[in-house]
């Protein structure tokens, strides 16, 4: 079987972590678990990989990272980050739980680019020893030269076995009649959009209503940038499908603690549906205690006003 292209850039370290290497940038790969609701509890049930680049041992923004490169080694990078990704998500988490991979869909402008990568990337699987079923490819439904490139990138993706998320929905000129054209599996909810409509009563009844509606269509919801409890209270009483933020885990960059959790091997029939499959009880990782979600009495606390804080991913990256 043919190496993919990504490994090429890649080097083992001593501790069995794999780093990537572009010019004068070290790249890491860093994981921040998806929690979701189960009887009161949470417990993680995917991963989404996060890049975090260094020059000369110095940690750079992912944002000021990307901007550097050149269009047109756009799709090295990201494939290299995505290989890179995958390999340590082989090697350190557990193998029961999803794996959210992010995809720019500008950078896929013909459809024979996008089947390379992808076929590419499957080369990629088979070398860490990771089930296809477990990736959702996450695509923000704005972020394309055209609509339809985006919807034959998605199609192309679906060809390759992989679930869609569609990310930051709720931002800029988010449209809900591209997610029905889409179809994703999952749909993420924008960070500052959420956190502004929980400040309102009026503003939760539409959230709370778009979970329902979503959830009609057989399509799972996760709530971005939770970063307080009583959002993380809130975020349950929506009924949204899984909830990520600082609240309950950060980023970590591999090898992290969250490997201490990892479980033995499941089941085909178990890694077939790995969102279903609770791994960890967010109490025992987050670092400090997360509330039990409660049921409220009356209006909930959240539909007072709040002094404005600066909410959602602190430089998330590919």
């Amino acid at each position: 079987m043919t190496r993919s292209v990504g490994l090429a850039h890649i080097v083992r370290q001593d501790d069995g972590t794999s780093t990537g290497i572009w010019g004068v940038y070290v790249l890491k790969s860093a994981f921040q678990p998806i929690f979701a609701f189960r009887g009161g509890k949470v417990s993680i049930a995917a991963f989404e990989g996060l890049l975090r680049p260094f020059r000369d041992g110095v940690p750079i923004s992912p944002g000021v990272f990307f901007n550097s490169i050149p269009v047109a080694d756009r799709l090295h990078v990201e494939t290299l980050a995505r290989t890179l990704h995958l390999l340590n998500a082989g090697r350190f988490l557990d193998p029961a739980a999803s794996l959210f991979i992010n995809f720019d869909p500008s950078v896929f402008s013909e459809p024979s680019i996008a089947d390379h990568a992808l076929r590419d990337m499957r080369l990629v699987l088979h070398e860490a020893d990771i089930d296809p079923r477990r990736i959702v490819c996450e695509v923000t439904e704005q972020k394309s030269a055209s609509q339809e490139t985006l919807y034959g990138f998605v199609a192309a993706l679906r060809r390759h076995g992989f679930r869609i998320a569609v990310d930051d929905y709720g931002s800029d000129d988010s449209d809900i009649n591209r997610i029905r054209e889409l179809k994703p599996d999952i749909v993420k909810f924008d960070a500052h959009w959420i956190t502004h409509l929980m400040e309102s009563g009026p503003g939760f009844a539409l959230l709370a209503t778009m979970v329902e509606t979503f959830a009609s269509q057989g399509i799972a919801t996760v709530f971005e940038g939770i970063e307080e409890g009583w959002q993380l209270d809130l975020a349950e009483r929506s009924g949204a499908s899984m909830v990520q933020g600082y609240v309950l885990a950060r980023p970590e960059i591999v090898p992290t603690r969250f490997g201490i959790f990892r479980d033995t091997v499941p089941a085909p029939e178990a890694v077939a549906a790995p969102l279903s499959a609770p791994v960890a009880n967010a109490n025992e990782i987050s670092g400090h205690p997360v509330a039990a979600p409660v049921a409220f009495r009356g209006e909930p606390p959240a539909f007072r006003a709040r002094p404005g804080k600066a909410f959602g991913r602190r430089g998330a990256g590919s």
